[in-house]
């Protein structure tokens, strides 16, 4: 994929320089028609149409997880139309489907895309298949994470139930957030914009995606493209995506992952059901990664311009929470405010 040296958190020369050219743009509403895509392909439907167009995409197209967070695609060529490409900002959520699952989200993003502020809670909105379980070893312990189609970096919506699913940490912070980065970082660092589609595809009505395709393109200029599919997997964990079930795979390297099921009222084990996706509120950490100037003792976003002028001794990447960042002495970066 042509952001692959973003993505694996270095620059090559010729993004580098576009990084820091920054320019203007506007923002315009677009009326792209989100009915031509239908998100949800179940076993049934793919086996129905084992010749697809070339410019479909089905779960078919998926392999097997084998290890790896995510998959190139359509030999890494998003699905876009030629005359969607325009720079021009919008942001699209589409309705949620009869079940209540997410169907997707679409936006050109740009400059005046990319939030300012502090992201909001997004506790109240409970997406389908909602689960607050831990097990130990995994990142943070909570299995699932109240995933953004769209991440917050790039459009700024925080509680929008339209643009949240359940998925997994490891497909929120291995599979989605290097993507993210990717983009906020090449427009915030060259003021272009950026086509970008993420759908999550079901099987029949599993209430849980099996994974997401993430599909991108820059408009002024090649270089960012890719087309991805992140699975939605946790290593170590069995998962009933019908329901969001959850329990450790009986390998011996699971055996000292344990399973921390809490009830929202009592604390006592229990399994969300559909009947009260409504009412339940999270007990999950926020989801954020930082990156630590071990020389000034200063910490940021991902996407801040401080990061690009770190040198690299002196830059550490970490998953710690805010306040545990701040119980080690160092303090956040007035530039991104994280």
């Amino acid at each position: 994929m042509l952001i692959l040296a973003i993505v694996n958190g270095k620059l090559n020369e010729v993004v580098e320089q576009a990084f820091f050219a920054k320019t203007e743009t506007t923002s315009e509403q677009s009326p792209h028609d989100p009915a031509e895509t239908t998100p949800e392909i179940s076993q049934d439907e793919e086996a129905a149409q084992p010749d697809a167009a070339e410019d479909e995409f089905t779960l078919s197209m998926v392999p097997a997880y084998a290890g790896n967070a995510y998959v190139d695609i359509h030999d890494d060529v998003p699905f876009f139309l030629e005359e969607e490409l325009v720079a021009e900002s919008f942001q699209e959520y589409w309705p949620l489907d009869e079940l209540g699952r997410c169907t997707g989200a679409y936006a050109c993003i740009g400059p005046d895309s990319l939030p300012t502020e502090a992201r909001e809670d997004i506790s109240s909105v409970v997406p389908t298949g909602w689960h607050s379980v831990q097990y130990e070893g995994i990142d943070r312990d909570y299995l699932y994470n109240r995933c953004h189609l769209i991440g917050y970096q790039l459009t700024g919506q925080s509680a929008n139930e339209k643009n949240l699913i359940t998925g997994t940490r490891y497909m929120n912070v291995e599979g989605m957030l290097p993507f993210e980065n990717s983009v906020r970082m090449y427009v915030e660092g060259t003021g272009n914009h950026v086509l970008y589609r993420v759908r999550p595809y079901y099987h029949g009505d599993d209430l849980v995606a099996a994974g997401v395709l993430m599909e991108a393109k820059s408009i002024e200029d090649p270089l960012v493209q890719f087309c991805a599919f992140c699975y939605n997997v946790q290593p170590g964990i069995e998962i009933d995506y019908a329901t969001g079930d959850s329990a450790v795979k009986k390998t011996p390297d699971s055996e000292d992952i344990l399973p921390i099921e809490r009830s929202f009222e009592s604390g006592e084990g229990t399994t969300t059901t559909r009947s009260i996706w409504k009412e339940t509120a999270s007990e999950e950490t926020v989801e954020i990664t930082y990156v630590l100037n071990t020389n000034t003792k200063k910490f940021h976003n991902p996407y801040c311009e401080s990061v690009g002028d770190m040198k690299d001794k002196n830059k550490l990447e970490t998953t710690l929470s805010r306040e545990e960042i701040i119980r080690q002495g160092y303090a956040p970066c007035k530039r991104c405010n994280p």
